[in-house]
């Protein structure tokens, strides 16, 4: 069963346990000011529906997962808060982390900037083969700030984390599991099956143990909105930075 139509991406219902969130902005998924406003709106209805188990989330485009932000639509940027008090982008991040539902991102093609930091939020990550990771801000005159320099840590150590937030490269679907970026990666033509068995599964347990599991390991690996907001706070003050003004303008060119 299909859910309304959202602006860039869509929701199927394949049962009440399991819901399937399908990005789709065409060329290249960029994430724009609607996804900001309507992910939190999104969150709302799996919050909100009891039975709930597993969200997948996956892309139309198999050589763009989620890419980084519109930059061309800066100024559209929504200023609102979310329920929990913060930005729309740490209130998406800190709720679906937290959330008694499991959410699983299957990752094809590229996944940048916000892209990256939305699917860190995310429980679990596995990646085809053709999957490029990267956090691209460094090289723009910013820095990442919508999670990736709280969770990137968290999930492949120190040393690493500063290797892809300064080099600002494209990290390969093979390397970024073996950094931890990603749970696994595997051939293309396999990836569809490990997820959805994996999220048939897990979705035929009952709530209260899913929620519990994550409660539970929620406590060690998750950072505070407070250190998400120090970094979004950093981010947007960026802008103003001579060479942040010199290379967007070079990057818009």
């Amino acid at each position: 069963m299909k859910m309304e139509q959202w602006t860039h991406f869509s929701v199927v219902v394949e049962n009440e346990c399991l819901w399937r969130v399908t990005f789709n902005n065409p060329p290249i998924n960029l994430v724009t000011p609607e996804i900001l406003v309507e992910l939190p709106e999104l969150i709302d209805q799996m919050e909100a529906a009891s039975e709930l188990r597993v969200v997948v989330f996956e892309s139309a485009n198999p050589d763009y997962f989620l890419n980084h932000y519109d930059t061309s639509r800066v100024a559209e940027t929504p200023k609102g808060l979310g329920v929990t008090g913060y930005p729309l982008v740490i209130d998406t991040s800190t709720r679906l982390s937290r959330l008694p539902v499991v959410s699983i991102a299957k990752v094809r093609g590229r996944v940048r900037g916000i892209g990256s930091e939305f699917t860190q939020a995310m429980d679990m990550r596995f990646a085809s083969e053709r999957a490029l990771f990267g956090q691209p801000e460094t090289a723009s005159g910013n820095l990442p700030g919508g999670g990736g320099l709280e969770h990137l840590p968290r999930l492949m150590g120190r040393a690493r984390a500063l290797e892809v937030a300064l080099s600002s490269d494209d990290y390969s679907g093979e390397l970024a599991e073996r950094y931890g970026w990603v749970n696994r990666t595997v051939d293309d033509k396999d990836l569809d099956a490990l997820v959805d068995t994996l999220a048939r599964r897990i979705a035929s347990y009952d709530k209260e143990s899913i929620a519990a599991v994550k409660q539970q390991i929620n406590r060690y690996t998750l950072p505070s909105p407070e250190d998400m907001m120090s970094s979004l706070e950093i981010y947007l003050t960026s802008f103003e930075w001579p060479g942040s003004k010199r290379r967007l303008a070079a990057a818009l060119a």
